[in-house]
């Protein structure tokens, strides 16, 4: 069956085009990035930190020993994380860096796989290979891979706990997001979304594993309290350096800390305006909203607190895998600027403009975080105020246009036009060469299989 599909034939729809041309694209773009460029490296290796704090660990000696005040990467990672990550000491560094490299590489490849099932696409549509080939052009996947830190790991355990949580397993939901904040606390503020839905039972594993974790570890290490007197303060403080949060840029360029915190409190507050009215009139909208309102809190996240880097983006793959439902907040140019600022690899330092190029290639994530968390708050506020004005709100805030003809709401806002809508596609539907192409496109992106037009 694979020799079978992989065999060269001629295409015969615009879909097929797109399918054989971009799938060998993908491919070779992964090989090259986990093979060549990840294996080559960089200056930057933030590996090696967590290499020498995993031997040190299974050697019983002091873990938190970095100088913070040279600007290397250093180790960062709780006890609970020393604990999981201590068994790629065993081997020798380069075979252990190889093999992180590959357990990143595979946990994003998995990831993808769970975002097309996510949202009801298959391995044969047109969005397998389009998916593919933009994760591992960014600037998140290849530096993530490059840099060899946990990052993919961090990506799979997000879609993993989105996926549980849409289906109720609470409890495993829990655990997945635990495991994860007992590494890397990136995640953690995605409980807020099982607290907005009701799903009380997410706390008890997300916050009971990684203290089980810490038990375990505590007396294993020979420093474990050192990461909350050394490196806790540490990363609270925000750092002028490799930093695209805020506060970050804000102390590069020498801001009053005045304009800093008008800065953070105005993008709070439209975080906050987005996330209620997500929470106010998409609740029941279970995809939409968790896909939402995950990436508004992860780029806040990124955007707000003491220290922001740009391969965190790779957090926001199922807020921008959103843009394939009718009413995404990225379905608008400004929110794809944004995502250039954040995602791309390109670098703006330019040897004839070099302040201008300097600044750009600076300023561009913090921007691009900052135009994204700016759409869709003028998205949603601009949807309310619409619904509003129209007397519509008791039916949610989506304009006509993006609710399904099934969607009770619909039906009860304007039953004649759905009523003349249904008899003028019985009369014109069979006959209709652009409804059918319609139904036809919509079903060769996502890869589901066509009836035969034959009669």
């Amino acid at each position: 069956m694979l020799l079978r599909q992989l065999e060269p034939r001629t295409a015969r729809t615009t879909a097929e085009v797109i399918k054989f041309a971009l799938w060998p694209l993908a491919v070779m773009t992964v090989l090259n990035r986990v093979f060549i460029k990840a294996v080559n490296g960089f200056i930057t290796d933030d590996f090696k930190p967590v290499y020498n704090a995993s031997l040190a660990f299974l050697n019983h000696r002091p873990v938190y020993t970095a100088n913070y005040d040279l600007v290397d990467p250093h180790y960062l990672y709780p006890p609970s994380g020393t604990l999981l990550i201590a068994p790629l000491a065993l081997i020798d560094p380069e075979k252990s860096r190889w093999c992180f490299i590959l357990l990143n590489a595979a946990a994003i490849i998995l990831a993808w796989y769970l975002l097309l099932k996510l949202f009801k696409f298959t391995l044969s549509s047109m969005a397998a290979p389009i998916l593919l080939l933009a994760m591992f052009s960014s600037e998140t996947v290849i530096n993530t891979l490059v840099f060899t830190n946990v990052n993919g790991c961090v990506l799979l355990a997000e879609v993993v706990f989105i996926m549980l949580l849409l289906t109720r397993r609470d409890l495993w939901a829990g655990a997945i997001l635990g495991l994860s904040i007992a590494v890397k606390p990136t995640l953690a503020p995605l409980v807020l979304i099982a607290a907005a839905r009701g799903q009380w039972k997410v706390f008890y594993t997300a916050i009971g594993v990684p203290l089980a974790l810490t038990a375990i570890a505590w007396p294993l290490s020979a420093d474990p309290d050192k990461f909350f007197t050394r490196t806790a303060r540490y990363l609270s403080d925000p750092r002028d350096y490799f930093n695209s949060a805020i506060v970050g840029n804000a102390a590069y360029y020498g801001l009053p800390l005045w304009l800093t915190w008008g800065i953070r409190i105005l993008m709070g507050v439209l975080v906050l305006i987005s996330l209620w009215l997500l929470y106010r009139y998409y609740r029941d909208d279970e995809l939409f909203f968790v896909a939402t309102a995950s990436g508004v809190l992860m780029t806040a996240e990124f955007l707000l607190n003491s220290l922001g880097q740009m391969y965190y983006s790779m957090m926001l793959f199922p807020l921008l895998m959103s843009v394939v439902l009718r009413n995404s907040v990225m379905r608008n140019w400004p929110a794809w600027l944004a995502v250039f600022g954040f995602m791309s690899y390109d670098k703006w330092l330019s040897d004839r403009w070099q302040g201008l190029g300097r600044n750009v290639e600076y300023l561009r994530i913090t921007f691009g975080w900052g135009l994204l968390l700016i759409v869709i708050a003028c998205v949603l506020g601009d949807r309310y105020l619409a619904a509003r004005r129209e007397g519509r709100l008791q039916f949610g805030i989506d304009p006509e246009w993006m609710r399904s003809p099934e969607s009770p709401d619909a039906v009860v806002a304007a039953p004649h036009r759905v009523a003349a809508d249904s008899a003028a596609h019985v009369d014109t539907a069979d006959d209709d060469p652009i409804v059918n192409g319609r139904e036809t496109e919509e079903s060769e992106l996502r890869g589901e299989p066509q009836a035969s037009a034959v009669k």
